[in-house]
């Protein structure tokens, strides 16, 4: 793990701590990368629920509450998919928080879908049902660049998010 993505999953392990809130994922392409990262840090057992691999649409679905209606207006590498998804995995989890990433990482897989969705785009969403943030990510740097990317972009993104929702570590 690169440190500067240690150093920030250290930050969000302390701030959910002393906050008792707690997080969960709902990772697509990442399958998984963005749970690892922030269960690297020990500790986290105390505010991480859990996370969903949900590579398939049906998963999505059934698991997330995600509406078919929604992944075949939008498609389901879109902002309205990757919101359904925060929502559902904080349901799922029952968790105050979750992080969910819908996208193609590459090489292929978006040409099946057609439209103006291309290899390399990647949604990343944070937040709770109440508020909610997304990022689209439109580079392709090869499959394994892109997926480290959009768990980085992830990673800071939780973090920023939850330097809003929880205080800072209280001295002792």
């Amino acid at each position: 793990m690169e440190f500067d993505i240690k150093l920030i999953s250290k930050e969000i392990n302390e701030r959910m701590w002393t906050a008792h809130k707690t997080l969960a994922t709902a990772e697509s392409c990442t399958a998984g990368r963005v749970s690892s990262v922030i269960t690297a840090i020990p500790g986290s057992s105390n505010y991480f629920r859990g996370g969903l691999v949900c590579y398939q649409n049906d998963i999505k679905e059934d698991m997330l509450g995600v509406s078919p209606d929604t992944i075949a207006e939008h498609t389901v590498v879109s902002e309205a998919v990757a919101r359904e998804m925060v929502v559902g995995a904080t349901k799922l989890f029952k968790s105050d928080y979750a992080v969910a990433i819908t996208g193609y990482a590459g090489p292929g897989g978006a040409d099946a879908v057609g439209s103006s969705v291309i290899v390399g785009n990647i949604w990343v969403a944070v937040g709770s049902p109440e508020r909610i943030e997304t990022r689209l990510i439109t580079e392709d740097n090869g499959r394994e660049k892109n997926l480290s990317h959009a768990t980085a972009v992830a990673i800071h993104m939780l973090r920023d998010f939850i330097a809003q929702e929880c205080p800072e570590k209280v001295e002792e």
